[in-house]
């Protein structure tokens, strides 16, 4: 019995989600119509487009497949970035992006309980904050909180942090690859700069590709190696906080370890062309879906609306760390 409701269940969550996704992917469709005749960005479209639709991230049929595209079919869409990148583009940046990624993230979390302190608001919530501006922005946020030591406005700094990361990554997307370009970077440091400072790994890749196909592959390995990170980080918390980790609580960066696979993939050249490039086509409608999606639950008021001062910590974390890429992008 259990066996047959099974496609019976998914069927029916395939039901609830379609007006969602089937939104996103209008989202899409209009987006890329406007980029090959206007020039500008896809994603960007994609962005812009979709908070103009946030409502319907809040109530009604769409809000379940909005959050599915927004979460699961990005990261599918993530993992099949694989089949655009091969290992000769990612050699060729040398050992400098492992060795200095964890640097960054120890630099950034310290910056954010520090700055957090500062403000009045305690070392939980910079560490909450800076781990999410660190590694990959709200699943970052929500991994970390799970192993914190639990209190009253617990669960609304994580929801703050969620929003603020959310929109500030979207933010960047739209700033940074214009600020790299001004203070005179190649499309290669670019390229770095934006997945070693970014939160969200979707903005990740929009701002990279939208600067170029190089800019945008280095962006996703170096984001990618940041989300890597993301399992040791909250051990680590968990046990500076002298809290277990819950097991299964920290979610494991699976579509990481599928890009990686992917990428190996392609370059050793297992599959024929026309696959390949099926593969990457199916990659770029779910990425560009699944920025019209985050643009749907972008609410820069929700942000607004909440104090200065957790604004301020959030703040000064994701500058501490452009500060730091600046300076370390020289080394890679």
């Amino acid at each position: 019995m259990s066996v047959a409701l099974a496609p019976a269940s998914r069927f029916a969550a395939a039901r609830r989600r379609a007006p969602g996704v089937l939104m996103a992917f209008t989202i899409a469709a209009a987006s890329t119509f406007l980029s090959e005749h206007y020039g500008a960005p896809t994603m960007l479209f994609a962005l812009l487009i979709g908070m103009a639709f946030h409502f319907l991230s809040v109530e009604g049929p769409c809000v379940e497949g909005v959050h599915f595209t927004a979460s699961q079919l990005l990261r599918v869409g993530v993992a099949l970035l694989g089949f655009r990148i091969t290992v000769g583009n990612l050699a060729s940046l040398g050992p400098a992006p492992v060795i200095v990624t964890p640097l960054l993230i120890a630099f950034t979390i310290g910056a954010g309980a520090l700055f957090s302190m500062l403000l009045g608001r305690g070392a939980r919530f910079g560490v909450l904050t800076g781990g999410a501006v660190a590694i990959c922005g709200a699943s970052a946020a929500l991994a970390i909180a799970s192993v914190l030591p639990g209190r009253k406005d617990g669960e609304r700094d994580t929801l703050f942090t969620v929003i603020a990361v959310t929109s500030l990554s979207t933010l960047a997307m739209i700033l940074y690859p214009a600020l790299f370009h001004a203070f005179g970077f190649s499309d290669r440091e670019i390229g770095w700069l934006i997945g070693a400072t970014i939160h969200d790994v979707a903005q990740v890749v929009g701002a990279g590709y939208a600067v170029s196909e190089e800019a945008g592959a280095i962006a996703t390995y170096v984001k990618l190696l940041r989300v890597a990170f993301l399992p040791a980080v909250v051990i680590a918390i968990a046990l500076a906080a002298r809290r277990p980790a819950a097991e299964g609580k920290a979610p494991f960066p699976w579509f990481a370890v599928a890009f990686a696979v992917l990428l190996i993939v392609n370059s050793l050249g297992a599959l024929p062309p026309v696959a390949t490039k099926a593969f990457g086509a199916a990659s770029q409608w779910m990425l560009v879906a699944a920025i019209g999606a985050l643009g749907m639950k972008t609410s820069l008021k929700a942000m607004a609306d909440l104090g200065p001062r957790h604004i301020g910590a959030v703040i000064g974390s994701t500058l501490a760390l452009l500060a730091a890429a600046l300076l370390a992008v020289r080394f890679i």
